[in-house]
């Protein structure tokens, strides 16, 4: 089974969604589960894991019903507040629900760049754990050596990595991004997405190439073990088409055995969110 680890849905509001600049004018509509269901088809992937688009509880409890409402959105990575006293009665609400799989915040829009190692956000992540729930890194290349701290201090929460940290692909730079990536896959408790790539690119005028080099140090770093395929739709059409998309990664697979392509390509988005019926779990 194919899944794509990384896609959002919204329904467009300017006030809700300000993080989309004028530069990002064709994503000020809505997207929806109808719209992505023949992309999807197309691509050959019959799945995907949903991820939350704008910090409120609103938007968790919007994406479970439209989970509910579709079979091939086959997990949910919503938004509670981990800062908050009242966290514990938000997951006691939504950690029900058989298709929330994880909870992201939106580290990289924060202005302080080690907020993720607030105490009371760190308190938010120490709670995971007992209602089965990952965490999705959202950061910049910038934030990885707080991420790493933050890893370590948790070894038993499930953790991964959104758009491998988001390097500066367009410039063909990779340090320090390489190092600390390692740094950060030195940890076995974080998994990475092969996603968000085609918009830290040049445009619309990317070759798959381009993307290549990358590709081979995430490889390296996390072993293909703890990859999983993402096409961070609808955003990465600022970019390009989903299929194009995806098409970077399932053709760069095809040098590795067939087992190894069925993990990034789905089998290990089902192992570490526990959807499709994967028997096994991410230590």
């Amino acid at each position: 089974m194919r899944l794509d680890a990384h896609q959002h849905f919204w329904t467009y509001d300017p006030a809700q969604h300000v993080w989309m600049t004028d530069a990002m004018d064709s994503l000020r509509r809505d997207y929806g589960p109808d719209e992505l269901r023949p992309l999807l088809r197309a691509a050959g992937f019959e799945g995907t894991v949903a991820v939350q688009a704008r910090q409120m509880i609103e938007e968790t409890a919007w994406l479970l019903e439209l989970a509910d409402g579709n079979e091939f959105i086959r997990g949910v990575v919503g938004w509670v507040d981990l800062r908050s006293p009242q966290l514990r009665g938000q997951l006691e609400r939504f950690a029900r629900h058989p298709k929330l799989v994880g909870v992201r915040h939106v580290v990289h829009d924060e202005p302080d760049d080690a907020f993720m190692l607030r105490p009371e956000f760190r308190r938010g992540i120490a709670q995971l754990r007992e209602f089965g729930l990952t965490y999705d890194l959202l950061l910049f290349a910038k934030h990885l050596p707080v991420a790493v701290r933050l890893v370590e201090e948790f070894p038993d929460q499930p953790f991964v990595l959104d758009h491998i940290a988001k390097p500066a692909i367009r410039e063909g730079v990779v340090s320090p991004w390489r190092e600390d990536l390692r740094r950060l896959a030195a940890s076995p408790n974080v998994w990475c997405k092969l996603s968000g790539m085609v918009t830290e690119a040049s445009w619309k005028q990317w070759r798959p190439g381009d993307f290549h080099r990358y590709l081979d140090i995430v490889v390296e770093a996390f072993g293909p073990e703890r990859l999983m395929i993402g096409s961070d739709w609808p955003v990465c059409t600022l970019s390009g088409s989903y299929g194009d998309t995806l098409r970077i990664v399932v053709d760069y697979v095809r040098q590795f055995p067939a087992a190894v392509r069925d993990g990034i390509l789905g089998g290990n988005c089902a192992r570490f969110y526990r959807v499709a019926g994967a028997a096994e779990a991410p230590a």
